[in-house]
């Protein structure tokens, strides 16, 4: 396994959002800006990559030099950016899809998911083509959205399920969908983790596929609360262990791996670019550090 080492710790305090040129929750487009995330405080900032603040979305303007952007957002949770540059944020509490325009100040419900009958909405992930994906966390179901914001598929019926191996759309279920994540070769990584499993989606093949599960003896095989997954440009996932305090490492054609020297307070919503492992810990009292692994 390639060796990862602790490049730095940020410590974030009770309310701040950015620190040194990073957030405590946030993931990287692939122009490497930062998507800047405040879940309880239902804010949203998108930040270059030399750290200056280009603009914000929230209910209120918290920024004073950044255009803003408002929209009334309840626990956001996740964003990706669609091919047009135009932003996508998914809104957990009240299973929507949020489309930013910042050029033009104004924002478009993309997606309202409780009219589709979702229950909530986790991630919300864009593929090559333009394609969205979401997952609904408690309502186990992935959906695919065409650019335009309509439904063209759902995988799952709604109930907590499980088949290992490959299976059909048709036939597959999940359990408690925490993280999705895009594939370098096309398909969709699902975090699957009531069943403490990776599995990938086939888009070309119809078929959802186990790539990983955590009902092995050995203790590197196990998951436990496995709430977090990040994706590298060779489809080597990396899954946040929350409650084993570790990060699982699953390389195509390898087993379960654990980034050795490494034991961290409960793991949230991890991201990876260029090389680096971004990985946000929470703490009781509301604070929490970001940890940023550098591949070396």
């Amino acid at each position: 396994m390639t060796d990862w080492t602790v490049d730095r710790v940020v410590h974030f305090e009770r309310g701040a959002f950015l620190k040194d040129g990073v957030s405590h929750f946030g993931f990287r487009d692939r122009a490497g800006r930062l998507l800047a995330l405040e879940h309880q405080r239902h804010l949203f900032a998108l930040v270059s990559p030399d750290g200056a603040v280009e603009w914000t979305a929230g209910a209120e303007p918290f920024h004073e030099s950044a255009p803003h952007v408002t929209v009334d957002l309840s626990f956001p949770i996740y964003a990706d950016v669609l091919p047009d540059g135009a932003v996508l944020v998914s809104d957990f509490d009240d299973a929507q899809l949020w489309r930013l325009d910042p050029s033009h100040l104004r924002t478009t419900l993309f997606v309202d998911g409780r009219a589709l009958g979702m229950r909530d909405m986790g991630n919300c992930v864009v593929d090559a083509a333009g394609q969205v994906w979401v997952n609904e966390v408690t309502g186990c179901r992935v959906w695919r959205f065409d650019p335009e914001g309509r439904p063209v598929l759902t995988l799952g019926d709604g109930t907590p399920g499980f088949a290992a191996g490959r299976v059909r759309f048709d036939d597959a279920r999940f359990s408690w969908i925490y993280d999705i994540r895009p594939a370098p070769d096309g398909r969709v990584f699902v975090l699957d983790s009531r069943n403490f499993a990776l599995r990938a989606i086939s888009p070309e093949e119809r078929l959802v596929e186990t790539l990983a599960t955590g009902f092995g003896s050995e203790p590197a095989a196990r998951f436990d609360g496995p709430i977090s997954l990040a994706v590298d440009e060779t489809g080597t996932a990396y899954v946040g262990d929350r409650w084993n305090h570790v990060v699982r490492v699953v390389a195509p054609g390898r087993e379960i791996e654990t980034i050795p020297g490494l034991t961290l307070p409960a793991i949230s919503s991890m991201d990876y670019h260029a090389g680096e492992l971004f990985v946000p810990t929470d703490l009781e009292d509301g604070s929490g550090d970001l940890v940023v692994l550098r591949r070396g």
